[in-house]
């Protein structure tokens, strides 16, 4: 109780930065409609999937799930997103191959689960024009964030809310919202992760299987790990999802939540025992070469978005009659 009374404290003696912070985001987008600030058009339809939180809230299994469904019906979608966390400060390429010190974690993930080409830069319209120059054939973007990055002209503008919905309420640094409540009433769709009271297409993560990190060859079914103690290691926006997923097959779980995005080192599996340990696949791409030497087995769990079937007709009528397309 007292922990909490404590966060209450230091979000009320933060609150007239959050107000600041609320003018400052008000008058940028205004200066954008007003067309004080210049935004770039990408010269072919754009989908952004973003939030107003800050974190991750299950935009990128969106990501993927929506550039699945462009494929399946006859588009040539590409996929855009800032690197977060990444050094590039040029546009690259996001390859399986890449180094997620580079690019970051999130596209690498994108690129090994879409068969998209992913690109990275600090100014999006900079990485669809390098994505659009390289591969020509791709007429339709899909960007991983960036609800928020209006210098980058957008098509279709769906944002995702969890199961942590809007925290306390207040915009950064008082609370976690990049922009207020009220912006949901402008974009075109809102996708409900686990979120209780907001109206929109309901969106769950589902998976049943664990992959060795090592050996993607090697498939376990997850309940196949009931009864046994596993580390569970989570360094997502959610970590407790992750948690609560496995915890469904009735495995004995050790969880280890980690900041999102956490910059993982050898010492942070240093749990004192042989058992094995089982992690997100966004932090799995940065562990590979981290975990090599260890006498662990570390195993990943894929999850995939499923969401209302009226998501997808909706998106395919509204990507349809937009102005690019």
């Amino acid at each position: 109780m007292r922990h909490w009374r404590s966060r209450g404290a230091i979000a009320w003696l933060l609150w007239p930065a959050s107000l600041v912070f609320g003018v400052m985001v008000f008058l940028r987008r205004l200066f954008f409609r007003l067309r004080l600030f210049k935004s770039h058009s990408a010269g072919i339809p754009v989908i952004v999937v973003g939030n107003l939180t800050a974190g991750g809230s299950g935009k990128t299994p969106l990501v993927l799930r929506v550039a699945e469904i462009l494929k399946e019906h006859g588009w040539k979608p590409g996929i855009v997103s800032r690197g977060y966390l990444g050094s590039a400060q040029q546009p690259r390429a996001a390859t399986i191959a890449a180094d997620p010190a580079e690019v970051g974690d999130e596209p690498i993930l994108l690129a090994r689960r879409s068969g998209c080409p992913v690109w990275v830069a600090p100014e999006r319209i900079a990485a669809c024009r390098a994505l659009r120059a390289e591969n020509p054939e791709c007429n339709v973007i899909v960007t991983d964030d960036g609800l928020q990055h209006y210098a980058l002209r957008r098509d279709i503008e769906i944002c995702v809310v969890d199961g942590r919905g809007f925290g306390n309420g207040f915009l950064q640094p008082a609370g976690p919202l990049r922009e207020p409540r009220s912006r949901l009433r402008s974009v075109d769709a809102v996708v409900v992760h686990g979120a209780k009271g907001v109206q929109g297409y309901a969106m769950t993560l589902e998976g049943d299987q664990l992959v060795r990190m090592t050996d993607a060859r090697a498939l376990r079914p997850a309940k196949s790990f009931a009864g046994q103690r596993v580390h569970a290691v989570a360094g997502i926006g959610d970590p407790k999802r992750f948690f609560l997923q496995l915890a469904r097959f009735g495995i004995k779980l050790v969880p280890h939540p980690f900041p999102d995005h956490h910059a993982f080192r050898a010492e942070d599996f240093a749990f004192g025992d042989s058992d094995p340990v089982v992690m997100t696949e966004k932090d799995a791409v940065k562990c590979k070469r981290i975990v090599a030497g260890l006498q662990v087995q570390f195993w990943v769990f894929p999850v995939s978005a499923s969401l209302d079937p009226a998501f997808e007709r909706w998106l395919l009528e509204k990507l349809g009659g937009s102005k690019a397309a």
